[in-house]
């Protein structure tokens, strides 16, 4: 693999409380009530915009505002590390593999949330949605991205932990490997068509010299 791809909610960073949180309070602001936390799961990977059409399709704009004033006062409260991710990323910069971030977020609250961990040296850029007319599980932030690193899309692996994101690997035509550790089942991600697994982000570094070898 000559270049890995990551998603970056559920995946890099653990995002899943202040996500259901951030919804939870922003539904109350706008609606008086919230949306069971299931619903909203079910829609993490997929543009804010989108997920706000899905919940409450007459409330789009006022919902999207009331969730970004949430998300933002409650970052630093609710985000948290995964255990072992700095690790990983080292071994793979050890390595000189090439890494990038391709997320459904906006990219300057994508850099926040890398920021808030120091990783975000270890990536030679974040394109997030701004970067493309289409998202996840369309394939087209992906072959954007791999045509940026001058890769071919068939060199490149994409780490993501949701179903959007094994979809648009498998439409791309890159490797679709299944982050277990991060927000959606292992069953939701093989039923979705990934390929390959990890219960953990230390297993990541040596799934990929495996697949490399396969």
């Amino acid at each position: 693999m000559k270049a890995i791809l990551f998603d970056l909610d559920g995946t890099l960073i653990d995002t899943k409380e202040l996500i259901l949180t951030s919804f939870r309070r922003a539904a109350e602001d706008v609606l008086g009530a919230a949306f069971p936390d299931e619903r909203v799961q079910a829609l993490i990977g997929i543009p804010l915009i989108e997920q706000a059409r899905a919940l409450a399709p007459d409330h789009v704009d006022g919902l999207m505002a009331a969730y970004r004033t949430r998300n933002l006062e409650l970052h630093d409260e609710l985000i948290h590390y995964f255990e072992g991710t700095r690790e990983m990323l080292e071994a793979f910069a050890e390595e000189g593999r090439r890494m990038a971030v391709v997320t459904s977020k906006r990219n300057q609250p994508a850099q926040e949330g890398l920021a808030s961990f120091d990783l975000q040296g270890y990536f030679e850029f974040v394109s997030g949605l701004e970067e493309t007319d289409k998202h996840k599980p369309d394939p087209e932030p992906l072959l954007v991205a791999a045509a940026r690193m001058g890769v071919p899309i068939q060199d490149c692996v994409y780490v993501g932990d949701s179903p959007y994101d094994m979809r648009a690997a498998l439409a791309a035509g890159s490797a679709a490997v299944a982050a277990l550790w991060g927000m959606y089942t292992r069953e939701e991600l093989l039923d979705a068509g990934a390929e390959y697994e990890a219960a953990a982000p230390s297993e990541l570094p040596g799934l990929i010299r495996r697949i490399d070898t396969a």
